[in-house]
């Protein structure tokens, strides 16, 4: 008998995709709310909700709103929300003191979620330029950065977070050694369980630009270190250095890993969570949103399908979870 010899090859990729079904039974990425921190900016004031221009549906919010925010970030499943100041021009300074102050915007509403909400994780930032006047990172001497002193400021500023209640602290200030001050400086205190997710891998990009309006920092770079922050962020074109950048926040005590921007850096993404291993997240940055935000508004692409494609990209390139200002109209599309 003559064997019989298929008139097509035997393997027919679409039977896998030929039903809801089986679609289903055979995704490998799956995306849920409880991939997602969700960024929010905080003001001083009551019952304040501004928008940002140039974030489409974003909004600055009092302290008291950001309670409300944090009560329906819980109630859709997201597990943490994350905390930036959008600090008065009054209070920045050249010393910065504002950033350790136990009462300043980002403690205050720290300490009224972990009331309000306290199954949810608070997130704060750990850098220095939404409080100085220059609207850098770190302390201008001579015309340079500096890194030590700076890495003192920034000790001052996590334990004064830890203290408000944080449950995870962002160094994304970029300064050498800073991981390893602020974890000793943790273990002394007792903080024992407030982690780490350092921005370990962080770019000097183009993509930051709303964010800083919408901390107002837009304008204080102009006229200092060159109007950039080149000399503490990572050069675009760099992979490798962001492996040595990875490799040596986890060794100083970082319990996760964060790559900033997000979908421009997906190669790095997959990189890191290869040769580490360690939970890794992505930062959904400003710009990256405030393209999609537009094109949204003008019908350009189809909102819903994109947010998640974009979504479900950090999750095929190797993230545990995304930072993303999509995150609450995300969750909801998700729950149904």
């Amino acid at each position: 008998m003559k064997p019989v010899i298929a008139a097509f090859p035997a393997t027919r990729l679409r039977r896998l995709r030929s039903s809801p079904a089986i679609r289903a039974l055979t995704q490998q990425t799956l995306l849920t709310p409880g991939d997602f921190i969700w960024p929010v900016f905080v003001r001083d004031g009551e019952g304040i909700v501004e928008p940002i221009a140039s974030m489409p549906g974003v909004n600055r919010l009092s302290v008291d709103k950001v309670v409300e925010a944090a009560l329906e970030a819980h109630a859709l499943g997201i597990p943490a929300i994350c905390l930036f100041p959008y600090t008065d021009a009054s209070l920045k300074t050249e010393d910065c003191a504002e950033a350790w102050n136990p009462e300043n915007l980002s403690n205050r509403a720290t300490r009224a979620i972990k009331e309000a909400v306290p199954g949810i994780a608070v997130m704060t930032d750990v850098a220095l330029d939404p409080y100085n006047i220059t609207g850098h990172d770190g302390f201008i001497e001579n015309g340079q950065i500096v890194n030590d002193r700076t890495v003192e400021a920034l000790v001052k500023q996590a334990l004064s977070q830890a203290r408000a209640g944080a449950d995870i602290i962002g160094p994304s200030d970029m300064m050498d050694g800073r991981i390893g001050a602020i974890r000793a400086a943790l273990e002394a205190e007792g903080f024992h369980n407030v982690l780490l997710l350092s921005y370990a891998a962080k770019y000097a990009s183009g993509f930051y630009g709303p964010f800083r309006d919408a901390v107002g920092a837009s304008g204080a770079l102009k006229g200092t270190m060159g109007g950039d922050k080149q000399t503490y962020q990572m050069q675009p074109g760099n992979s490798d250095e962001a492996m040595r950048l990875i490799e040596r926040d986890l060794q100083e005590g970082a319990d996760m890993i964060m790559v900033k921007p997000g979908m421009p850096y997906l190669d790095i993404c997959r990189r890191a969570k290869e040769m580490f291993g360690a939970p890794t997240f992505a930062y959904q940055v400003s710009g990256e949103y405030a393209m999609l935000a537009g094109a949204f508004e003008n019908g350009w692409l189809d909102r819903d399908k994109v947010m998640l494609e974009s979504l479900t990209a950090f999750k095929r390139a190797g993230c545990d979870g995304v930072l993303t200002y999509f995150a609450p109209a995300a969750a909801r599309l998700l729950n149904g």
